[in-house]
């Protein structure tokens, strides 16, 4: 099968640019946004992992669906341009809130489940696009990084723009202007997707919408076992993301700094990507994944001994973490688009089913990071502000505690994944 031209592969990937541009404002933003306006952490984190834990509904069915939809209709593309208008609505009422909003918790919920759903619908649809575009090995890892770089470029959108403006003109109106001027970027990138993108050359799989035929990926051995190193590891990268805010305010305190401290971590992301597919070449994806989170932990166990006045220092932590960072926007998604192959059959594969199951555990993770920190925080004593006990309580939960958590997904990988997948990949590698 051909290789992609590069205009296919960046009008593919177009699309990526605003869903990373919404993913990140909507974590790293909405905790301290909605603190700002009364709610306590212990509430906001309930909420986001409850919100999240509807997703185990939502998102199978939404993978299913991506697999029906009929491609004389635009099949998984259809589904994209569906979720663009409530995605862009969700933003703009999340960040939104009448001031008589009675009780605000209730707001929140709401408005992070129409988010939610737009997001997850676009972005399962986008992947599930993406892995069925070719069935060679190395050209799956080309896709899913253009993907990656698609995604970090609306990551380093996200990163330094809505802070800016909430630093120009405070949280409310900031964050207004920010879900108001994305709009209409949502929409273009989301026109040049639909219209100039590649369409799958592989045949769907009418997924069943059983619930045999939604829980489909569970019976995979290999995809079992991926997915337990995803969502640890998803967890460990974003604590660090969900208190970037508060430890840049209350431990560096230099809260001014934080768009700069984002833009070093996922401008270092993008230049690390290519290094993690040229290095996934020379030694695998599982062995280069392993490399990459044992890059992160060091990172961030020097984070740990940094306090007031080591921005300099940070800056370098921003960069290193984010070249490990890098790894897990190429690598993961490439070693899933394997693992579908097991259930492949006559031509036809499921992807929709399985990066609905995918999206769902990368969600889980990020609900979980909020479950887990904030009340913990709470508990520990901390609070917006605090800079003494609540600071060194701060320290060890933004740095150590995602150190533990990435050491036990490095050692899932490498007990009870690289094994199987190495085998996998000598096949592969043999094959081509």
């Amino acid at each position: 099968m051909a290789a992609l031209t590069k205009s296919a592969l960046a009008a593919y990937a177009a699309v990526g640019l605003p869903l990373a541009a919404t993913a990140l404002p909507v974590h790293v933003q909405v905790p301290k946004f909605y603190a700002t306006l009364g709610m306590d952490l212990a509430m906001i984190g309930f909420i986001l992992l409850a919100v999240r834990l509807l997703d185990a509904i939502s998102d199978p069915v939404l993978g299913a669906l991506a697999d029906r939809v009929p491609v004389r209709y635009g099949g998984r593309k259809l589904m994209i341009g569906g979720a663009v208008p409530l995605l862009a609505a969700g933003l703009w009422l999340l960040f939104n809130p009448p001031a008589d909003a009675d009780p605000l918790a209730l707001w929140l919920a709401a408005t992070l489940v129409l988010s939610y759903l737009g997001l997850s619908a676009a972005s399962i649809g986008h992947f599930a696009l993406g892995s069925a575009l070719s069935r060679d090995y190395a050209e799956r890892t080309r896709i899913t990084a253009a993907r990656g770089a698609a995604a970090l470029a609306g990551v380093l959108l996200a990163a330094a723009v809505p802070e800016l403006l909430v630093q120009q003109y405070g949280a409310t109106e900031g964050l207004a202007w920010f879900a108001l001027g994305f709009t209409p970027l949502l929409a273009v990138a989301a026109a040049i997707t639909l219209v100039r993108g590649p369409s799958s050359p592989v045949t769907l799989i009418s997924a069943s919408l059983t619930w045999a035929g939604l829980v489909q990926p569970l019976r995979n051995r290999r995809f079992r076992r991926l997915a337990a190193v995803f969502l640890v590891n998803g967890v460990a990268a974003a604590m660090p993301a969900t208190l970037l805010l508060f430890f840049a305010a209350d431990v560096l305190r230099r809260a001014d700094l934080t768009p700069l401290f984002l833009v070093l971590y996922f401008v270092a992301g993008a230049a690390g990507m290519p290094v993690w597919v040229r290095l996934a070449e020379c030694v695998g994806k599982v062995r280069a994944w392993l490399i990459s989170m044992a890059l992160a932990v060091g990172a961030f166990v020097w984070a740990y001994f940094l306090g007031a006045g080591d921005a300099a220092a940070f800056a370098v932590v921003c960069v290193i973490s984010g070249l490990a960072f890098g790894a897990d926007l190429a690598l993961p998604a490439s070693l899933l688009a394997d693992v579908i192959d097991d259930d492949e059959d006559c031509g036809r594969r499921p992807d929709g089913v399985y990066f609905g199951m995918w999206h769902l555990l990368e969600k889980l993770a990020l609900a979980l990071a909020a479950g887990i920190t904030l009340p913990l925080l709470q508990w520990l004593g901390y609070a917006p502000g605090m800079l003494t006990e609540g600071g060194a309580a701060l320290s060890v939960v933004y740095a150590l505690l995602p150190c533990v958590i990435k050491l036990v997904a490095a050692l899932l990988l490498w007990l009870a994944v690289s094994d199987s997948l190495n085998q996998m990949e000598s096949t592969k590698g043999e094959a081509a």
